[in-house]
């Protein structure tokens, strides 16, 4: 009888063991909804035509650990960009922010903090209460402001994204992927050139003390210009880093290092072989050809909506009026003209931000090129447009240039300039001459950006 009862409690136990191991594989399987899938993904995209040179796991969600405090600084660079914050402002560290956890510059309570210290301190120290001041600063309260992070995140095509704080600690609720974060990092590079070189900032000095980049590569890896590095337990060693070499830009994220030296050296190997592939993909400088008949939306537009540039030592300069937009049809004739395959990898035509190329297009300017400018634009698709088009216009002499679409600072919001770059002084001035016979209005631009001479159509 003892034995009977000893074989039906072994039973029992061993029927439990086995369940208890289904649960267990189940719940490895299968995670729930809003849960990270802590593991390994990686991506990496050209920046400036956004084809993926290599992807693994890349719409897999997991925690972005202070990946998230790139968004924290989209935001910022934002509210500078619209006037609603100024790199010299203070702002005000609450007991909320004093409380938060390591990494931080241990800020009290009562004290300021201004807006550059608190930019530099998230992008080199990672600073967990510095990313609170500014959250509450914009937000309110950090938690309102982490859905004002997740609103803006859907706006820059980052489906899988949701944020739940400003800093990245940990959060069940708070995922995203390889792939969202290497869009935020376009996203920052090409919406913001002009605070962009923060990410560059390898020592930080505050209160007297000195803090390091955690961002190894800006000091190992040839051309890294930025961007972040994150750490939870829960997610493992992640970086996002942007590298240019040669003209071209290459972004590369990485989730789920087992350390951060395996995790550099692997990016650095991703990089390696993404510019090895990269050299074999055509850049997309021109459309052509253009439709025979212009489109007269771009030179035709209401008084109020006429641009007006301020040139260097000329006064103000009147430029082609900008649009808000681009009729559909148009749009879709441009994006038609762009999209292609190269060598098997579906190349995107027209989208944000692809027209923005700043970096590459303007260093030719810095390094003794001439350029000519045909139009300042609300959109920077139709100042793609009016480029393409004066190129193709006077192609005996712009055949050879690059289209250079460059976000500005206007005095009611961004502007886009249209520009054709790598040009010498003599053919600028033939360009502009041939221009202006075509009806375009058209500025020389001097190597270091400075307006020479404007040419306008009658």
């Amino acid at each position: 009888m003892i034995r009977n009862l000893i074989r039906q409690v072994a039973k029992r136990v061993r029927h439990s063991a086995a369940a208890i191991g289904v649960v267990v594989v189940a719940g490895v399987v299968l995670a729930q909804p809003g849960e990270a899938q802590a593991r390994y993904a990686a991506l990496v995209m050209d920046a400036d035509t956004g084809t993926v040179l290599y992807a693994a796991n890349a719409d897999t969600r997991n925690y972005p650990a202070s990946l998230t405090k790139m968004m924290t600084l989209y935001m910022t660079f934002e509210a500078l960009d619209q006037g609603r914050l100024t790199l010299h402002q203070r702002l005000p560290v609450s007991r909320r922010a004093q409380g938060m956890a390591p990494s931080k510059l241990y800020l009290h309570a009562g004290e300021t903090i201004s807006v550059q210290n608190a930019v530099l301190a998230l992008v080199t120290k990672s600073a967990n209460d510095a990313a609170v001041v500014l959250a509450e600063a914009l937000g309110g309260a950090e938690w309102k402001f982490a859905r004002m992070m997740t609103e803006r995140a859907r706006a820059l095509g980052m489906k899988r994204t949701t944020f739940r704080n400003a800093s990245g600690l940990p959060n069940r609720h708070q995922l995203s992927t390889a792939r969202d974060m290497a869009t935020l990092s376009r996203a920052l590079i090409y919406d913001f050139p002009e605070y962009y070189h923060y990410f560059s900032t390898t020592r930080f000095s505050y209160n007297g003390r000195a803090y390091g980049n955690h961002n190894n590569l800006l000091e190992e890896y040839r051309g890294t210009d930025g961007i972040k590095t994150g750490y939870i337990r829960a997610s493992g060693f992640n970086l996002a880093a942007s590298v240019v070499r040669q003209g071209r830009r290459l972004i590369a994220v990485v989730f789920g290092g087992r350390t951060a030296r395996s995790r550099d050296q692997h990016i650095m190997a991703l990089l390696d072989k993404g510019f090895a592939k990269a050299r074999q993909l055509r850049t997309i400088p021109v459309v052509a050809p253009p439709p025979r008949k212009p489109v007269q939306i771009l030179r035709t537009a209401s008084k109020a909506d006429e641009v007006k540039v301020a040139a260097a030592g000329s006064g103000v300069v009147p430029v082609p009026p900008a649009r808000t937009g681009i009729q559909q049809a148009d749009r879709t004739a441009l994006r038609d003209k762009v999209a292609r395959v190269v060598d098997g990898l579906p190349v995107p035509g027209y989208g944000r931000p692809e027209e923005v190329q700043v970096a590459a297009r303007e260093t030719s300017n810095a390094e003794g090129r001439y350029a000519v400018q045909v139009g300042a634009y609300r959109d920077a698709a139709p100042a793609h447009v009016a480029a393409v088009r004066a190129g193709n216009a006077v192609p005996q002499i712009l055949g050879t240039s690059e289209v250079s679409v460059s976000r500005i600072r206007g005095d009611q919001g961004p502007l886009y300039r249209a520009r054709l770059t790598g040009l010498d002084r003599t053919d600028a001035e033939r360009a502009c001459r041939a221009l202006v016979a075509h009806g375009t209005d058209c500025l020389v631009i001097q190597p270091r950006g400075g307006v020479e001479v404007a040419f306008n159509a009658k």
